[in-house]
């Protein structure tokens, strides 16, 4: 049998995995607030959302972009972009070191 989407499948597994490990720790530390992780249902579909975007831009780049250098490199400003999304969201870090460098 012949998946159609494997690619996409294969980077939903992956997605689902990654999250497997705050979903734990939030299970464990039993929500309580201000103790750990405490996760609500929301950030687990942004996180999602957002691994998933950035496994499918990964995989397109690895896939598609022949020249190995371009290649490096295109998974290399994914991954930066998917790390400056994530570090200001979860603590306004980019917002922060550029109103540093601006003021």
């Amino acid at each position: 049998m012949k998946i159609p989407y494997k690619n996409i499948l294969r980077v939903a597994i992956i997605v689902a995995v990654i999250l497997l490990i705050p979903l734990v720790m939030t299970i464990r530390d039993g929500a309580v607030e201000g103790a750990g992780w405490n996760w609500t249902p929301s950030d687990f579909a942004f996180m999602g959302s957002l691994l998933f975007i950035t496994g499918l831009g990964i995989d397109f780049a690895a896939r598609k972009i022949t020249r190995p250098v371009h290649r490096i490199l295109a998974i290399a400003l994914i991954a930066l972009a998917f790390l400056a999304v994530w570090t200001e969201l979860a603590v306004g870090a980019v917002s922060q070191m550029l109103a540093f460098l601006l003021a």
